[in-house]
């Protein structure tokens, strides 16, 4: 027994170590080891998101990733053993885009570069240090696309007034609250619907944090308030969408002809999925896929010495690399799956 307990120990000991909640890739030939932290793991769109970061890491980097469990204090304690492991750069995908100021403090400190995506730190936190990225999408595109579907389904089908009142009665589900994505999509979608000639009025707006479930919650009680006075529902992500519409559906949504729109954002597997059955007015793809590889790419340009101008990427003002949204409606979905 003892002979097992010391091999045991051995291999333990020369074992890669994986934080508590995240994955590990090895790789050979002196490949740079890069650390990400995604602020959690079940978020739908972050999953396909680290899904593109580690596959284009094969055979390139040894990627370390962590969830963070939506807990920014674990996040932390998640970089500083990124910067103890002397990792060549680190990707971080922050619980709170506030925190990003002393996070970039820390790896300035220990001179490892820091490439953060999606969750766009404050401009003032970019410009502290020269190795400071940010990869994402101008969150306004998103809105603006979401409104403008909207507005033309609006305009193609006179019947979706419900009242006749010329003014599209909405609700308005919000992810996390002070999230740029959040709060420039709440902003803009109504922006160009009102660009498109239309007039509206909000019937409620409340936060769901991006959560299936909450929105299930939050849409059975604006229904239980509203009921009919609903006349479209703009959601600031699919996962939001999807849980509006199961909730729609206990109240005989979706059958039988009867139908309400609901727009998203993210165009995710599932959310194409509802537009075929024709659950789905709209949703706008938030490229998972190249914000992933643009992460990567960044990450892996910074932890080789190479300039991350030359990684195949647009940077714009010296630090963002912008990946563009698109409109996916029913009649281009097929494009998307």
């Amino acid at each position: 027994m003892k002979r097992v307990l010391i091999a045991f120990l051995v291999l333990a000991a020369l074992s890669p170590t994986v934080f508590a909640g995240g994955s590990s890739q090895r790789g050979g030939g002196g490949q740079p080891e890069i650390g990400v932290a995604i602020y959690k793991f079940d978020d739908t769109f972050m999953s396909y998101t680290r899904n593109a970061i580690e596959q284009n890491a094969q055979g390139k980097a040894v990627v370390t990733t962590v969830d963070s469990q939506n807990a920014q204090p674990t996040q932390n304690d998640q970089v500083d053993q990124f910067i103890t492991k002397k990792m060549k750069a680190i990707a971080i995908n922050p619980v709170d885009r506030t925190a990003a100021g002393a996070i970039i403090d820390k790896a300035k400190a220990g001179n490892v570069p820091v490439v953060f995506f999606n969750r766009e730190p404050f401009a003032d936190d970019m410009q502290k240090w020269d190795k400071v990225y940010y990869v994402g999408a101008k969150a306004e595109e998103s809105g603006t696309m979401q409104g403008e579907i909207v507005a033309e389904y609006w305009k193609a089908n006179p019947g979706a007034d419900k009242n006749g009142d010329g003014v599209i009665q909405y609700i308005m589900l919000k992810g996390e609250p002070g999230h740029q994505d959040a709060e420039l999509r709440t902003e803009f979608s109504i922006k160009a619907v009102q660009g498109a000639g239309l007039k509206v009025q909000l019937l409620a707006e409340d936060t769901a944090m991006w959560d299936r479930p909450r929105a299930v919650e939050k849409m059975d009680a604006f229904w239980a308030r509203f009921g009919d006075q609903i006349e479209v529902v703009f959601c600031n992500n699919d996962d939001m969408a999807l849980g509006v519409i199961e909730s729609l559906r206990k109240v005989g949504f979706f059958s039988g002809g009867k139908f309400l729109p609901v727009v998203g954002v993210d165009a995710t597997a599932p959310a194409l999925q509802a537009l075929a059955e024709g659950s789905l007015l709209g949703t706008v793809l938030n490229d998972a896929q190249n914000q992933g590889k643009a992460t990567f790419d960044i990450s892996y340009a910074l932890a080789t010495g190479v300039s991350p101008a030359n990684a195949g990427w647009n940077i714009t003002d010296g630090k963002y690399v912008w990946v563009p949204y698109q409109k996916v409606t029913r009649d281009n979905y097929r494009n998307f799956q």
